[in-house]
């Protein structure tokens, strides 16, 4: 007994004080997880399990962290992993150099960031041809060492014995000493540094409108920042990346300033501890560094460390607008009748079954110049009436308002829902491979047509078609930096998918492509595997696809669907993995997996600590449970049919004090866009979301929600609607 307590205690020892490898450390430090969470999650992507898998069915191992705490540690960890492969190269290029030493290794070793670990680098890196390299050739460093070390009384004497070659003078000798000095102080880590918290306090981003572009069209929605200052650390994500948009069109110049007298201030104090000629020389090369070398770099770093902070805010809200949007509600498997409406063009209608495939396609003409209602409604009703049309789908661009009206007159035989999807995106989905690939034989109206109403039906298996940045529900998604933008895309697409799941017999390419551990090219196989062999009736089907072995089976399994299979299991979130546990607690209630499947008086009876085994834990059978109970249930709300107020067509109907109904149609840092029914977005601002204070505007609005709005103010000539959130 004595023996296993004091092996308990050594264990428990162990794990408490082991040492931590730097990467561990770094991420503890970054995350606040718990070390055993941090270690087991990264034992568990080295071992290339994805995101989903390791949120959904490794929950004993990472202490239940979810995808974002998951996501958070593989961004450390790439972080991390950048920063030591930029230490390599850096100790490599200082050892060829000769000049590492094992103060220097270990200066570098220590960086724990990469501004840190340049400032350290930068007085070895090499240097384009530069005012200082000039006079070293020159042979002028003697002299900007004796001038520095701030001893010499006769310092015009001293310099004359410089002049030689392309030294003319004693005053080019002091000069090209005083750019060398210049280069040092610009290379000192600690000034570098404290002009970095002096901008990072204090500087101030200011704006002046380029007067030859003052009176552009396309300016003018730049006109509040024709003259505009703020402080660099207060500015919000949206002016910021504004204000950069508008310089970058050149509509504007951008300036950074900081006070300028207590930043010499600073440096002179850490430099001059004299006051002969070497001081004034000193001085000089002060400001001559600070105005040509320090601030000029150190205030473009600012402001591009404030971008990427716009850019991470806006990017976090584009993904919360798209995990809303991919997330919305799917009408389900309905008999859906499509338009997408025109005028001169006409209207594209199209015909869906319930698995989305195209039944029927033309063209109507209800509206001018042709205004053919009679017809249009005729045909509308023929084709609800011969197709068995369950819903209706009318996108929501040119000319929409009217065919929603139109359609709205048509008495139909039976209950027909209509609805007004966005067609955001549409066109690019239409013109693309994966549209050509699906309809080779017919043109971008009638794809764009059958995109609408796959949206309807369901969203997130028709918008993971689209590239993300397209669909219109983020905030200047264009001018944050792309690679960082489709990365966190891809991730939120890919969390959405596998938190819903997907039909293997029915999903199309792009969606099984999204599924963890299936990837485009087995996603193709998959496809071409159910072409020429027809349905998968189980999950050890899926083991027959080409080159899809045994990794990628366990990391998507879980998040592949199999309706009306062999075994009912298959339709369920239930991992592959745990079929053994479900089979015996069965057997120990007497019933088969059929019967236990939904029967919540059994299911909640069991004790699920007699089923607790060395890989499966309360968390994952707690998770069993829930799945049982409701299988394959849509964590997604049903479509709702919504009308807007039929008497407001354009910007002028709307009047102060209205009260309108609206669907949000974007979130944005500053509040969020409503879609009243016209071709104009209103904005209801933060300060009109709540009477208190709001810190995150998706906690009072969701994308797509339907809510009352109050019209406060309507600016015609602007096109501008101030809205408040009507309570």
């Amino acid at each position: 007994s004595f023996q296993k307590t004091r092996a308990q205690q050594l264990v428990s020892f162990f794990f408490q004080y082991h040492i931590k490898t730097p990467m561990l450390q770094y991420i503890i430090q970054q995350t606040q997880l718990s070390s055993r969470s941090i270690e087991n999650t990264l034992s568990l992507l080295n071992e290339d399990a994805t995101i989903p898998f390791i949120s959904r069915y490794r929950k004993e191992r990472t202490g239940n962290l979810d995808e974002v705490q998951i996501g958070e540690i593989v961004k450390f960890k790439e972080v991390f992993e950048t920063l030591e492969k930029r230490k390599k190269t850096i100790l490599k290029a200082l050892d060829a150099q000769q000049v590492l030493t094992d103060e220097l290794t270990q200066k570098v070793n220590l960086s724990r960031d990469l501004i840190s670990l340049e400032d350290l680098y930068l007085p070895f890196k090499k240097k384009r041809k530069t005012k200082a390299e000039t006079a070293r050739q020159n042979g002028l460093e003697p002299l900007a060492k004796i001038i520095m070390s701030q001893n010499n009384s006769n310092l015009i004497s001293t310099a004359q014995r410089y002049v030689k070659g392309a030294v003319s003078s004693s005053n080019d000798a002091l000069e090209g000493a005083r750019h060398i000095i210049a280069e040092w102080i610009n290379e000192r880590s600690d000034i570098r540094s404290n002009l970095r918290s002096q901008l990072e306090r204090h500087a101030m981003i200011s704006t002046k409108v380029v007067k030859a572009k003052k009176d552009d069209d396309n300016a003018q929605k730049f006109r509040d920042y024709f003259e505009w200052e703020e402080a660099l650390s207060r500015i919000p994500s949206h002016r910021l990346l504004a204000i950069l948009r508008a310089e970058k069109e050149s509509f504007i110049r951008v300036k950074i300033e900081i006070d300028n007298e207590r930043a010499l201030n600073y440096i002179d104090r850490k430099l001059i501890k004299s006051q002969n000629d070497c001081a004034d020389q000193i001085e000089l090369a002060i400001s001559d560094a600070y105005k040509r070398l320090l601030f000029p770099s150190l205030s473009n770093e600012a402001l591009q460390k404030a971008k990427d902070k716009a850019d991470e805010a806006a990017i976090s809200i584009f993904a919360k607008n798209l995990k809303q949007l991919l997330l919305g509600s799917p009408l389900g498997e309905k008999r859906v009748l499509a338009i997408d409406p025109g005028f001169r063009s006409g209207c594209k209608v199209v015909c869906l079954d319930e698995k989305g495939d195209l039944k029927h396609n033309e063209t109507i003409y209800p509206h001018a110049p042709k205004n053919d209602q009679i017809g249009a409604m005729k045909k509308i009703n023929f084709l609800t009436q011969a197709h068995k049309i369950e819903a209706i789908a009318i996108g929501n661009g040119t000319a929409s308002r009217e065919t929603e009206a139109l359609v709205r007159k048509i008495h139909f035989n039976t209950d027909v829902q209509v609805f007004v999807v966005s067609e955001a995106g549409a066109s690019i989905y239409s013109a693309s491979k994966i549209a050509r690939d699906e309809f080779p034989n017919y043109d971008v109206t009638v794809r764009g047509s059958v995109s609408i109403g796959r949206r309807l039906q369901d969203p997130l298996s028709e918008l993971v078609k689209i590239d993300a940045k397209s669909i219109g529900v983020g905030q200047y998604q264009h001018d944050v930096d792309q690679s960082k933008l489709n990365k966190e895309l891809d991730v939120v697409v890919e969390n959405c998918v596998n938190s819903v799941g997907v039909n293997i017999n029915t999903a199309s390419h792009s969606l099984l492509s999204y599924v963890s551990g299936i990837g485009p090219k087995l996603a193709e196989n998959i496809v071409s595997y159910r072409s020429d062999n027809g349905s998968f009736t189980s999950r050890k089907d899926i083991k027959k696809v080409p080159r899809l072995g045994g990794k990628a089976f366990e990391q998507g399994a879980g998040f592949l669907r199999i309706k009306d299979g062999k075994n009912p299991l298959d339709d369920s979130a239930v991992h592959p993995e745990s079929y053994p546990v479900i089979q015996q607690m069965a057997k120990d209630a007497s019933v088969s997996i059929s019967e236990l499947i939904g029967n919540k008086d059994i299911l909640q009876k069991i004790n699920l600590k007699n089923y607790v085994t060395s890989t499966v834990g309360l968390l994952t059978l707690e998770d069993i449970i829930k799945e049982l109970e409701k299988p394959g249930l849509d964590i997604r709300e049903q479509a709702k049919v919504f009308a807007f107020n039929q008497t407001i067509k354009t910007i002028t109907d709307l009047k102060e004090g209205q009260l309108l109904p609206g669907i949000v149609n974007n979130i944005t840092a500053f509040g969020c866009f409503v879609d009243v029914g016209i071709k104009e977005s209103g904005l209801i601002h933060v300060s009109n979301l709540s009477d208190s204070f709001v810190k995150d505007v998706n906690e009072h609005v969701h994308l797509h929600q339907q809510i009352i709005v109050k019209v406060l103010e309507v600016n015609v000539a602007r096109k501008r609607i101030q809205l408040k959130l009507h309570k």
